[in-house]
Parts: structure tokens; sequence; C-alpha cells
């Protein structure tokens, strides 16, 4: 069911209309390679509390039906992670599958080391790619 939200200011929306068109040319990049660019995106900001990631996450569900969609894991957790950026903050930006079968793969945000938005229990998704808050620092995240 796709996701609705009152609330938001107009200056939120705005932002989030131009988080979700930018994140919109980054999703036909390869997986790997999303993941460095949105490395190099992360470095130099500051953790994301989970209130402020929800919120982010809220403003881009509520300007874009895809993002708001079943299908939309992926540019709702770049755009999400845009969101944050341009605030001088970062959520953990993660794509993974499922812990337990039956295989499915997704796409989400988590922030003070719980998922942002999801209606799941931690460790319900394995993360394959993960870009952390100062991520372009050396060495993995």
């Amino acid at each position: 069911m796709p996701e609705t939200h009152t609330g938001t200011s107009f200056g939120q929306r705005t932002q989030a209309r131009i988080a979700v068109a930018v994140a919109r040319p980054l999703l036909l990049l390869p997986p790997a390679r999303l993941g460095r660019l949105l490395r190099r995106v992360a470095r130099g900001a500051r953790p994301a509390g989970h209130d402020r990631a929800l919120r982010a996450r809220r403003a881009v569900t509520t300007v874009s039906a895809v993002c708001a969609g079943r299908e939309g894991c992926l540019p709702r957790s770049v755009a999400t992670a845009l969101l944050c950026r341009a605030r001088g903050e970062w959520p953990t930006w993660c794509v993974g599958v499922r812990s337990a079968p039956p295989f499915g793969a997704h796409a989400w945000v988590e922030a003070d080391g719980r998922l942002v938005g999801e209606e799941l229990p931690q460790g319900y998704f394995q993360v394959l790619i993960g870009v952390s808050p100062g991520a372009g620092k050396r060495g993995r995240s």
C-alpha cells in the first residue's frame, strides 16, 4: 500500500522533489558504482538521527508516487539519503536481501541502528552494500 503523509511544509516538499529528481538518474548505475558514488556523497556528513531520517523519508514519499509505492524501495532509499545529505546528515544507506526465504532484494536506510520507516524487525534483511555516515574515509563502511 502506498505511503501518504500530511504535515509536510512547502519547503520540505520542494527539497524532497529535488532529492527525488537527483536520485532518478543514479538508479541507472550498477549497484557497486552507485555505492561508490554514495560513499563520496556521504563524505563529511554527520550521522542522521532516526527521527530526522524518518521525516526525510516521509517527505520523499509525500512527493513521489513511485517512492511511496511497494516497488519503490531503491528510489525511496536513495532520495531519502540525498535529502538527509542536503541537510548535512547521512543515514546508513543499505541494499540487501531478506534473511529468510523467500528471496527478495530490498533497499532501505537506517539511523541510530534502526530501520527507518520499515515495519519489520531488525535483522530481517542482510546488508550486501552499505554506505554509512563518513563512508568517504578510507576503508569499508
